[in-house]
């Protein structure tokens, strides 16, 4: 059953590329930007691999992570061990799942929405996610060309197809 204020953020190559050892595989400025803005204020649910690669806690933003190691903690983190726990954490309202691949594999079926950034190249990378299936339609789209040496890149949103 699909959760109002839930919603999926990814950037994602062509190739399905997600991240490479930890990090993100591109630099772009403008969509670490816009996940800000996305993120702000609201919880973040992630994986705890994803809650490794963060540079810390992000100020103004829940830190929800989805562990099946009963005794990891962490300063700053909420811990869950299973989705419906997670979401429990997070409370009402809206409610960002930001990786990885498998942790957004479990929410995909409950998300309402899809933010998502395509990065138009291929990229090494050790982290792959399919491209949102046909449940999704898209509802926006703002397109940015490649420029210094950085991607072309689109920033989609996608909403849950009736």
């Amino acid at each position: 059953m699909t959760q109002t204020g839930l919603f999926l953020i990814v950037a994602r190559a062509d190739d399905g590329t997600i991240g490479d050892k930890g990090r993100l595989p591109w630099h772009l400025p403008a969509d670490l930007k816009r996940f800000k803005a996305l993120t702000i204020g609201k919880p973040m649910i992630m994986g705890r691999k994803t809650f490794d690669s963060l540079p810390g806690l992000l100020p103004g933003r829940r830190h929800i992570v989805l562990t099946r190691d009963a005794a990891w903690q962490a300063p700053g983190a909420e811990v869950a061990h299973d989705v419906q726990a997670a979401l429990a954490l997070a409370g009402s309202g809206d409610v960002a799942v930001i990786g990885g691949a498998q942790v957004l594999a479990m929410f995909a079926p409950l998300a309402a929405r899809y933010e998502l950034t395509e990065v138009h190249g291929h990229f090494a990378g050790d982290t792959t996610l399919p491209a949102p299936g046909p449940e999704w339609r898209e509802t926006a789209r703002e397109t940015h060309p490649a420029a210094d040496s950085r991607p072309a890149y689109d920033f989609v949103t996608l909403e849950r197809a009736a």
